[in-house]
């Protein structure tokens, strides 16, 4: 099983702390360091300083970092235009030595859409427009230097671009679709997908989840085992009783809450539920840390939990 760590820095947090905690992960041999596409806070928390932008801390952690993966889960379709995220995600894949990943989803949040003057269509529209970019983005990086790559669809538009510039992987790097919707998210994770992540489920809600997926690329004629299973689960670790209460107060969250819907316990009892959803086929599980300044909750994950589950 290989850990990433995953982060929500729009509850709060700044470029430095999110590199500390990235410089943390990479050191303690986590496979990634991944940071959600948010503008607004959720729920009760100051989320101070403000939101940071997801592409653009990935850009300069690229830089700051040397071997870690990096990525989001997930980039929303509403924020950007698929030719300019094309552009960026490619830009900070070379800028990691090819180090970058591409979660992409409909967009759900109604109020940071309001809140910093984006559109926020009908359901409906929003997962046509994520379909839409999903083939504009693939096929800007995988069209050939020197050829044009062309799309009309109902929201976008694409004439003789010259497709560039193209990232360090080939054909591409990884595109990551997710969630619990079980129509089209499996259609388009299907078609287009690396990765399939289910966020925040109990076992039996992936292992649903998953056999949706499988049937969609039997549909297609896709062999299901290529596609990467993957969940997020929030994590709480602590080396006795009164670490583990301490690390979820720090969250304001109950320990018995976080241990019934995430991980929370001991490293042992924590790496023992990994091993059980590893029985679903999952290969990669994102570690959710609500508290970024947390470093030695990095250190005791990477020490004592990540050698029982790799």
């Amino acid at each position: 099983m290989e850990l990433r760590i995953f982060t929500e820095p729009q509850q709060g947090a700044t470029y430095d702390q999110l590199l500390a905690i990235a410089l943390a992960a990479e050191e303690g041999g986590f496979g990634a360091f991944f940071r959600s596409d948010h503008y607004l806070k959720m729920g009760e928390v100051s989320g101070l300083p403000g939101p940071t932008d997801a592409w653009i801390t990935l850009a300069a952690l690229a830089r700051d970092t040397k071997r870690i993966r990096l990525g989001t889960l997930l980039t929303a379709a509403t924020f950007r235009y698929p030719g300019s995220l094309a552009i960026a995600v490619a830009q900070v894949d070379a800028m990691s030595g090819g180090r970058v990943e591409l979660g992409l989803g409909a967009g759900w949040f109604e109020e940071e859409h309001t809140a910093y003057g984006m559109a926020f269509p009908s359901v409906g529209e929003r997962f046509e427009r994520l379909e839409e970019q999903l083939g504009i983005i693939t096929g800007l990086w995988e069209t050939e230097i020197g050829s044009t790559f062309n799309f009309s669809g109902k929201h976008y538009s694409l004439i003789d671009s010259p497709a560039l510039p193209k990232p360090v992987q080939s054909p591409r790097p990884p595109i990551i679709i997710g969630g619990h919707g079980r129509k089209i998210t499996p259609r388009l994770a299907a078609k287009f997908a690396d990765e399939f992540n289910v966020p925040f489920s109990s076992y039996d809600v992936c292992k649903s989840q998953y056999e949706v997926v499988d049937e969609a690329c039997n549909a297609i004629h896709r062999d299901p085992e290529s596609i990467v299973r993957s969940a997020a689960l929030v994590v709480c670790c602590g080396e006795n009783k009164t670490d583990l209460e301490r690390r979820a107060a720090n969250i304001g969250r109950d320990v018995s809450e976080l241990a019934e819907d995430g991980l929370a316990g001991t490293p042992a009892q924590v790496a023992e539920k990994i091993l059980a959803f590893g029985e679903l086929g999952i290969s990669r599980l994102y570690l959710q840390m609500l508290d970024v300044t947390d470093l030695e909750h990095v250190g005791l994950i990477a020490s004592e939990v990540l050698p029982a589950v790799k």
